[in-house]
């Protein structure tokens, strides 16, 4: 098999060499006849840490439709895919070799009628535990909750379980070998779930100065999605008619996002990128999601290994492009950590070891 030749800075540190693949492995060991594919900044696989493949706005879709959606994240770097949620059973993604690595958090688990309808298992409170427990088998090491949603009874962002009941389902899903996450968007359900020793808040634009102290001292991540909170306005106009109470709380947690967020990083919690590509939203646009936390305040170097080196640690992938690693990566014109705008157009695409775009 012919070896390939990358040159050029290898972020983060920046320093400049030459890395060959070779077996879809990395080697700086100089290889005779390799063939020169890119010269540039080459950056760890990008990672996508919300996103939801076999998904769209009505529920499960065919995989043909599935297989174009993870091309489309493929294609724009994101090699490194942690699945919030399917309808759609994604278990055959792993068989294939051009489509990125794939950690599944199974079907979202949501209370009866207080989730998107066609997405969940929707179970009431005495079945959560079991529901866990069947996708912590599933899944690849993760869990899926909708932590809280509108309640039409009081016209509000209300917790989706009694907080004894998420406990008893965290318990259970670590006894199963599983981490946790939830959607939240509220404040009420965020102390229960912290508490019981969630693993990861996903959103999270109701954390209090408090949370994200208790946050970073037990160690649990935040995904912001901050691509998602910026259609927390739609949300309000969309019920402000029926539901003023909740359109009041989405404008609000709006309006306090920025702060909330770089609250949380500078209380020390680690935040990771996730685009939400799926229902609505569409698919490849792990760059928007860079610049966006960046443009929120976060540093750009903070928000790209968010999205990079960072992330795949957290996820149990290589952070860096070491001796005998997975040659996953991504190759720029242009130093991403100047010009940010470079992410949206990456000059190669390596996955396994082959130029896949």
């Amino acid at each position: 098999m012919t070896s390939l030749r990358f040159s050029g800075p290898v972020l983060p540190d920046g320093e400049t060499a030459e890395l060959y693949v070779v077996d879809g492995r990395i080697t700086r060991e100089k290889q005779a006849g390799a063939e020169t594919a890119a010269s540039g900044w080459i950056l760890p696989g990008l990672v996508d840490a919300h996103c939801h493949l076999g998904l769209d706005e009505n529920g499960a879709i065919s995989e043909a439709a599935t297989e174009a959606q993870a091309l489309a994240d493929r294609d724009a770097g994101a090699l490194l895919i942690r699945d919030a949620g399917s309808a759609a059973d994604t278990s055959w993604i792993h068989e294939r070799e051009d489509l990125p690595r794939l950690i599944r958090a199974g079907r979202h688990i949501a209370r009866t009628k207080r989730y998107i309808r066609n997405y969940a298992h929707e179970v009431e409170p005495g079945e959560l535990a079991a529901y866990v427990a069947q996708e912590a088998q599933r899944g690849d090491g993760w869990v899926k909750l909708v932590g809280d949603w509108i309640s039409r009874e009081d016209g509000d962002l209300r917790p989706s379980f009694p907080q004894e009941v998420f406990a008893e389902a965290i318990a259970v899903a670590h006894q199963h070998g599983a981490k946790v996450t939830a959607h939240c968007f509220g404040n009420q359900v965020l102390p229960g779930l912290i508490d019981a020793g969630i693993d990861c808040i996903e959103h999270g634009t109701g954390l209090s100065a408090d949370l994200v102290e208790a946050m970073a001292g037990s160690g649990i991540a935040l995904v912001p999605t901050v691509m998602q909170l910026d259609k927390f306005p739609e949300y309000a106009e969309a019920g402000a008619a029926r539901f003023p109470t909740y359109a009041a709380t989405m404008t609000d947690l709006h309006t306090r996002r920025r702060d909330t967020i770089m609250a949380a990083y500078e209380a020390g919690v680690s935040l990771y990128a996730g685009s939400d590509g799926g229902g609505a939203t569409a698919h490849g646009n792990i760059a928007g999601e860079i610049v966006a936390m960046a443009d929120l305040g976060l540093p750009l170097d903070y928000a790209l290994g968010a999205a990079s080196w960072r992330a795949r640690e957290w996820l149990g992938w290589n952070p860096g492009l070491g001796e005998g690693d997975p040659a996953d990566f991504v190759v720029y014109d242009t130093d991403p950590r100047t010009d940010p705008s470079v992410l949206a157009r990456p000059a190669r695409v390596v996955l396994r070891g082959r130029v896949v775009a």
